[in-house]
Parts: C-alpha cells; sequence; structure tokens
C-alpha cells in the first residue's frame, strides 16, 4: 500500500465522526423552538398575572369607590334631613308662639271689653248706691225701714262681687291720688297720721285695674 492510501486512510475517521449538516439543523431548531415556548410562556404567564392584578385592583377601586361615594350620599341626605327638621322646628315654635300671643292678647281685649261694659253699667247705677247709702246712715226711727234698706245696699254688694267690682278702701290709708281724689284737708285729731283719709264722701269702685270711680275723700293735714 502506498503512502497516499495509507494517509486517505487516516484521515477518514476525522470526517465520519463530524455529524451532517442536515443532522445539525433540526436540533438547532429544536432548541430554538424550545427556548421560543419557553419566552411565550413566560409571556404569557406574565401577562395573566399582570391581568389578574390589573382586575383585582379594578374591583377594589370600584367596590371601595361606590362605599365612598354612597356614605357620601347617606351623609348629605342626613344631613339635608336634619337642616329641614330644625327649619319646621323652628317654624313650630314661631307658630307656637305666635298663637300664645294671639290668646293672651285676645283675652285681654276680652276682658277690656267686659270691663268697659261692666263699668258703663255700675256708673249708671253709682247714684242710686250712694243715695241708699246715705238712706242707711241717716237717723231713723223706724227700723224696718232701715233694715229694708241695708239688706238692699247687701244685695247691690254682692251683684258688684259677682261683676269683679270692688270698694277702693280709703278710710284710713294714706292718700293715694291714683285711686282717691281729695276735696278737704282738716286738721289731724288724736291718733289721726298726717296724709291719711280722715272721712270718705263718696265710695270709689274698681275692676280690675280700671278705676270706675274715684273715692272721694277729706285728708289729715
Amino acid at each position: 500500500m502506498s503512502e497516499e492510501t495509507k494517509a486517505k486512510g487516516a484521515q477518514q475517521p476525522e470526517a465520519d465522526a463530524k455529524p451532517a449538516p442536515e443532522e445539525q439543523a433540526p436540533a438547532a431548531a429544536k432548541e430554538e423552538t424550545q427556548a421560543a415556548a419557553g419566552t411565550s410562556g413566560k409571556e404569557e404567564s406574565t401577562d395573566k398575572a399582570d391581568q389578574s392584578k390589573n382586575s383585582g385592583k379594578e374591583k377594589k377601586d370600584w367596590f371601595g369607590g361606590g362605599k365612598a361615594k354612597e356614605l357620601e350620599a347617606t351623609k348629605a341626605k342626613l344631613e339635608a334631613a336634619e337642616k329641614k327638621s330644625a327649619e319646621l322646628r323652628d317654624q313650630l315654635l314661631r307658630t307656637a308662639a305666635e298663637y300664645d300671643n294671639y290668646r293672651k292678647r285676645s283675652a285681654r281685649e276680652a276682658d277690656q271689653k267686659f270691663n268697659d261694659g261692666v263699668s258703663h253699667a255700675v256708673t249708671q247705677i253709682l247714684g242710686i248706691l250712694d243715695t241708699l247709702d246715705m238712706a242707711a246712715n241717716a237717723p231713723c226711727t223706724d227700723e224696718n225701714y232701715k233694715k229694708g234698706v241695708t239688706m238692699t245696699l247687701d244685695k247691690a254688694a254682692k251683684a258688684l262681687d259677682t261683676l269683679h267690682v270692688v270698694e277702693i278702701e280709703a278710710l284710713g290709708k294714706p292718700f293715694d291720688p291714683n285711686f282717691m281724689n281729695a276735696v278737704q284737708q282738716v286738721p289731724p285729731e288724736e291718733g289721726q297720721e298726717s296724709g291719711s283719709v280722715v272721712k270718705v264722701f263718696q265710695k270709689g269702685y274698681q275692676i280690675g285695674d280700671r278705676i270706675i270711680r274715684h273715692a272721694t275723700v277729706v285728708v289729715a293735714e
């Protein structure tokens, strides 16, 4: 065997050890496909995780925001109801106060009209009562006559009391120009105080705070 042939025989195993280009290509493609599949799986998993996270966040924001809005709306309704209630309460109090004032004013006006009517009526009969009073105090030997006059005066006093007409107390009292008219001044006698009423010429009457007639009196100096 020649040396050239030997050399060719020695080189032949190295050539056989290298894979063919066709064998190398499927392996590389397979590795690329697996790498691409791994990358795609990771990206898809990441996208799903992000979507799930975003969905949870949106749901949380929706529930939280909805609850806050509901609380704000309820609070606004409550404040409006409280304001309306306060307005109605103030209106009710004003109405009650106005009615109370009207009732009191009406009562005063009714009393005033009643007193005016009674005063006018009593004024017309005071002259008769004055005459009967003088007759009762005049000396008289006819006891039946005097008793009849006295009984008439008693009935007149009861009628005046029913009408709330009272006699002004004057005898022995300090002189008061609001209730009395002084027609004379005399030196005080023993036991009499200066400025006090020592004699009543004509009785005075009043109904409530209204003077029907002032008492006509004599005052000690």
